[in-house]
């Protein structure tokens, strides 16, 4: 089809095409970013936690002003709550996976570093640690008996305190010593908080931080320490459940430790299962790719609106011209052909500015809000959406 009275007839509605034109660019620009943050988000609900979540009960407790049987209380604690029916195994943590509070240590790999190589969370781990969460160990090996210290032990010593070793995630070795294998990083020193260094034994696969500090970069920027505290420390009694029977386990746990003793309180509204707090965790941003969607959606129909009006008000304005092809012989298809020929024009001009204006965009939110660079995949991918 000649091209040439087409863009003659465009030359002479110039608002009208140019506004048409804006709309499918900022449309595309927008879409393109829109899709990009909607996988960003799914990406992050759906990351790899590295526990046994679907097995996965806490139940969070806390003393009543200080308790100086803490200790002793802790373990008979423990002892009964291995003993419940259906339960494979139980710890005590500092701290547990999707929750927005963190304990952290800047990590080096020298002794005097000015500044860190960056920021990790500090799981504290008594001997059943790695049997209830269930973590892949890729190389290394566990913690030794000889290794594992009390909690009151560490904080009473300070910055003068040595921790002997520590199991780090992938993501983390590769960080401190890039190019570097999980194999080769076993035996090499790093320093969190003082001078002494402390072994890397083992890495993980994967084990989440409980926040999102750092952002989807530093995710899994976790470090394991051989550090056996007590039910005041974090209150976090974390149990491991034959598959099914998590529900009935969790009454059963916080009755128990009612039983134990009723001078501490149990926090039932943080007391639920892991995937409970993967749901609540990714909340927001399951709400933001919904609500992004709705976006895409709402643009994209405008957008076809906006073509559909600007069609028929140019059918309607040239119904004698129609009329005087089809008297000339003109089938209805080469009619339907160039009106259609003369929208994909309008729309690949919008859709060409749009991917400049998605590119741009990007690079406004990457300087404001530390969205990660637009993958170059997503442009066709929006344009073929508009």
């Amino acid at each position: 089809m000649e091209i040439r009275p087409i863009l003659s007839t465009l030359a002479r509605h110039k608002t009208a095409a140019a506004l048409i034109v804006l709309e499918i660019a900022l449309t595309c620009g927008i879409i393109c970013n829109a899709l990009f943050m909607i996988g960003d988000r799914l990406s992050q609900i759906r990351e790899p936690s590295g526990i046994a979540e679907k097995e996965l009960v806490r139940v969070q407790i806390t003393a009543i002003g200080n308790d100086p049987d803490a200790v002793a209380r802790t373990r008979t604690d423990l002892a009964a709550l291995r003993a419940i029916p259906g339960v494979k195994d139980a710890t005590i943590v500092n701290q547990v996976p999707f929750w927005n509070s963190s304990w952290n240590s800047g990590v080096n790999v020298t002794p005097d570093q000015e500044q860190p190589t960056l920021n990790a969370t500090m799981y504290m781990a008594e001997e059943h640690f790695m049997s209830t969460f269930g973590p892949t160990l890729i190389a290394g090996r566990g913690f030794n008996a000889d290794e594992y210290l009390d909690y009151d032990q560490v904080q009473k010593a300070g910055e003068d305190s040595a921790v002997p070793s520590v199991i780090i995630t992938r993501k983390m070795a590769e960080k401190l010593f890039p190019g570097v294998s999980p194999a080769n990083v076993i035996g090499k020193p790093i320093y969190t908080g003082g001078k002494s260094p402390t072994r890397i034994v083992g890495v993980l696969d994967h084990f989440v931080r409980p926040s999102m500090q750092g952002g989807p970069s530093a995710r899994e920027y976790s470090m394991v320490l051989p550090i056996r505290t007590h039910y005041n420390v974090g209150g976090n009694y974390v149990i491991r459940t034959e598959p099914g029977r998590r529900d009935e386990v969790l009454k059963a746990a916080i009755a128990v430790l009612r039983a134990q003793d009723n001078n501490r309180i149990i926090l039932d509204k943080n007391s639920k299962s892991f995937e409970e707090l993967r749901n609540e965790f990714y909340q927001a941003p399951r709400s933001m790719a919904w609500l992004l969607g709705a976006v895409c959606v709402g643009l994209l129909l405008i957008t076809a609106l906006g073509i559909v009006g600007l069609a028929s008000f140019w059918v309607q304005q040239r119904t004698k011209q129609i009329g005087i092809r089809r008297a000339l012989g003109a089938s209805k298809g080469q009619i339907l052909r160039y009106f259609q020929t003369e929208n994909f024009l309008l729309a690949g001009i919008g859709i060409a500015l749009g991917m400049l204006l998605a590119f741009a965009l990007n690079q406004l939110l990457m300087s404001k809000y530390e969205l990660p660079r637009l993958p170059l995949f997503y442009l066709p991918i929006g344009a073929l959406t508009l």
